[in-house]
């Protein structure tokens, strides 16, 4: 399969190419030339097969011929040894758990095979390969983890100062050795306009061979579908001619756009909830049919503050720029943080169940969806991004009571953090990069 960038300016490239690039040298997104499609009967030999087979079957169809198969099936394999439980809250009502990889975040599904797919395409060429993150939170962790140690590769995570939780702080600030972590002076926009000038430096990359793990990396996004795929086809075999809403918390966009991926490969869902915070530029969108990004807003859900998403270009790219044609299969819905905080009180208090504040907004976008639609029985899931643990402070808000941290995370939180701090001024990190070798 061949990819091109969203722009539509630059010559289209293979999988590897889109992979070790990560954004197009026009400055736009690659994207496949075609949505490959399962039939009927792919589907159905699906339904009884296991996550990973899922995985594998979704992976084959883009990989090509570029990644022998029996080495991709490993691959896959090693990625996601972890369960992708559908915790049911109430007839009809599920929460698809994605927090049950090493760093406890739904990331940990792109970042660990794009990690082993980057690896693998730098052995073949001998190449260093830097990995430039820009990150909210929960990407920069399952980065680290993801890449840790990992051959042929080194990781520069830039993360805003105060803006994330001490949880990712101390994941994506402690792993070491082949992981750089720089502490921005500024918010997650800033530091994801840093990365974008990186991409762009033509001295820079003459020194280095850059690529991102951002979902702006063709790799990362790709990887997401498989959950979608997965739940969907869980959800058929119980609710027989019936589509899932699937309500996505979303920050970048680019969970989203791996969901609509997947059904576009013909997997069974029906619509998509975009479920925003304050940073509703997407909602708007939908709303008017105009973009117009604003200031990043601090809220409650640290990584959904984003206020011009990338995979936005990807987006309107599925649609033709149609914003008419996008509400067909998703609608936005803005929630606040006081929403945010009474979502978490009233699942704990009605079905004794903690979720993360990410994981509250898409149940209360949910909620108000079913409010204002008829959906004639349609199972609803909501993507749950995060473990509670890690948003800990909104959590006592909301309940009053702490979340046990889990043992593995225990060590994590008495290592000593590791970050440089730089400005929110381009010159600082070229200086930074410009010296790694």
């Amino acid at each position: 399969m061949i990819f091109f960038s969203t722009t539509k300016t630059t010559a289209p490239v293979s999988l590897k190419k889109a992979t070790l690039e990560g954004l197009a040298p026009d400055g736009g997104l690659y994207v496949p030339s075609e949505i490959p499609r399962f039939s009927e009967e792919e589907l159905g030999l699906l339904e009884s097969g296991s996550f990973n087979n899922v995985a594998f079957a979704i992976a084959k169809k883009f990989a090509g011929d570029e990644i022998p198969l029996d080495r991709l099936s490993r691959l896959i394999d090693e990625c996601f040894p972890f369960e992708t439980p559908l915790q049911e809250l109430s007839a009809g009502t599920f929460i698809e758990e994605l927090f049950h990889g090493p760093t406890l975040a739904f990331k940990d599904y792109g970042a660990r095979f794009l990690a082993r797919m980057t690896g693998a395409f730098a052995a073949e060429d001998q190449k260093m390969i830097t990995v430039l993150v820009a990150t909210s939170g929960d990407t920069g962790s399952a980065v680290a983890y993801g890449f840790h140690g990992i051959p042929n590769t080194r990781v520069v995570l830039l993360y805003p100062s105060g803006k994330v939780s001490r949880l990712q702080e101390q994941q994506l600030t402690t792993a070491g050795d082949n992981v750089f972590a720089l502490e921005v002076r500024g918010d997650f926009d800033d530091c994801q306009r840093l990365v974008k000038q990186a991409f762009v430096d033509t001295d820079l990359k003459q020194k280095l061979t850059l690529t991102s793990a951002n979902s702006i990396n063709i790799s990362r996004l790709i990887p997401q579908s498989f959950y979608y795929a997965w739940a969907s086809l869980q959800l058929r075999k119980r609710f027989p001619g019936k589509l899932p809403l699937i309500s996505v918390p979303s920050g970048n966009y680019g969970n989203l756009t791996a969901g609509l991926m997947a059904k576009m490969m013909g997997f069974p869902i029906g619509h998509f909830i975009a479920a925003s915070n304050a940073n509703d530029s997407v909602t708007r969108y939908l709303d008017e049919g105009r973009f117009e990004p604003k200031p990043t807003v601090t809220t409650l859900t640290t990584a959904m503050d984003v206020g011009n998403p990338s995979n936005f270009a990807r987006l309107r790219h599925f649609f033709d720029g149609d914003f008419r044609k996008m509400g067909t299969e998703i609608s936005g819905i803005a929630v606040s943080d006081a929403e945010t905080v009474e979502a978490i009180r009233s699942v704990y208090k009605t079905f004794g169940y903690i979720m993360d504040p990410h994981t509250a907004v898409g149940f209360r976008a949910l909620e108000k969806y079913r409010g204002e639609h008829s959906v004639a029985g349609e199972p609803g899931v909501v993507l749950s991004t995060a473990h509670p643990v890690k948003f800990d402070d909104a959590i006592m808000t909301a309940i009053g009571q702490e979340v046990p941290i889990p043992e593995e995370m225990k060590e994590i939180m008495e290592k000593q953090k590791n970050a440089t701090l730089i400005g929110n001024g381009y010159e600082e990190l070229a200086r930074f990069l410009s010296n790694l070798d």
